[in-house]
């Protein structure tokens, strides 16, 4: 004998009911919608739900194992985002007839892409061809900066692949010699303020640099150069050019350490101590080593930023089936 609905049940089935509606149709308008970018937060909720815990466990799971990885990720990241907008080109390999941005003497200490090799295979095997090279690479910079300690942050997705790695392009990235003017005009080039570029210049308080990134100071000493610290590096040195120099007492932990040494005049790299030697930028250092919290959430909006330079969409890219290579 069937029972015959209370009123009360009909109310709470259309109440469900209604409230599932209304999830569908957030989800249905965060996940498409496209603001003037074309990017947005939850660009794969539908077409790849599984896309970000992949990419955080891979990344966890891999620093756990070796936490210098976090600075190689980072690093990677933003040497991508400065060439040709955040378009995967910097994990593209040399070819017979190119040689890409990877094989640049800016870029061979670059460290990480066996990770983001890891990822992009799971991703193809839950969700073929809908997730990015780029996006991956910016997912999992941003997940090993959390890793290490440092700011919870999250970006837009959708960025496309880009289809060219040219080695002669990286001359437009920073060089460790650059003082603070050139930093500025540099990052400034690319819609960074100086406080943009001492903020994204703090994620040098993960890894390290090669002696020679920065021998130049050492013969003559670098007057800014703290002269014990000075001593320090020059037994580094005794080691080769590629002897390897924290760039800051923490170098695997995400915190304001980097700041607090320009202030010593232990700052690595001439672009790291002339943050602190200049006019232009010394109380940005001085605010930031004084408070690790303001570093962090103006080191997240920088991220933010460049995570959207000259992203490329639709027809201007694609989604590259092996990160390596183009389609």
């Amino acid at each position: 004998m069937l029972c015959k609905p209370s009123l009360k049940s009909l109310t709470i089935v259309m109440a469900n009911f209604l409230a599932m509606f209304l999830v569908m149709e957030m989800i249905l308008v965060s996940g498409f919608r496209s603001g003037a970018s074309g990017l947005n937060m939850n660009y794969y909720l539908l077409s790849c739900p599984f896309a970000e815990p992949i990419v955080k466990n891979i990344v966890n799971r891999a620093l756990q194992d070796d936490p210098t990885l976090a600075a190689g990720l980072v690093r990677m990241h933003f040497h991508d985002c400065f060439i040709e907008g955040c378009d995967g080109s910097v994990l593209i390999d040399s070819t017979k007839d190119n040689t890409a941005e990877k094989d640049s003497p800016a870029n061979l200490s670059l460290r990480g892409y066996e990770i983001i090799d890891e990822i992009k295979e799971e991703l193809e095997t839950q969700c073929p061809g809908v997730v990015s090279c780029a996006d991956i690479l910016a997912m999992a910079a941003r997940d090993a900066v959390f890793f290490a300690g440092g700011p919870v942050y999250d970006i837009p997705k959708g960025r496309r692949d880009g289809t060219r790695s040219k080695i002669e392009d990286t001359i437009n990235l920073p060089s460790p010699i650059f003082n603070a003017s050139e930093l500025i005009k540099m990052f400034g080039q690319h819609g960074f303020s100086a406080r943009d570029m001492v903020a994204l210049s703090g994620a040098h308080t993960l890894g390290v640099a090669r002696c020679s990134s920065f021998k130049n100071r050492l013969r003559p000493v670098d007057p800014s150069l703290d002269s014990e610290f000075a001593k320090t590096l020059s037994k580094t040195c005794s080691g080769g050019d590629s002897a390897e120099q924290p760039l800051d007492a923490t170098r695997n932990d995400f915190d304001n350490m980097y700041f607090n040494a320009l202030l010593s005049k232990n700052g690595l790299l001439t672009s790291d101590q002339t943050l602190y030697t200049s006019p232009q930028t010394r109380n940005i250092v001085n605010s930031y080593a004084m408070n690790q919290a303001l570093f962090f959430l103006d080191f997240q909006q920088g991220m933010l930023k460049m995570s959207m330079l000259d992203v490329k969409q639709g027809s201007k890219g694609e989604v590259r089936t092996n990160c390596r290579k183009i389609n």
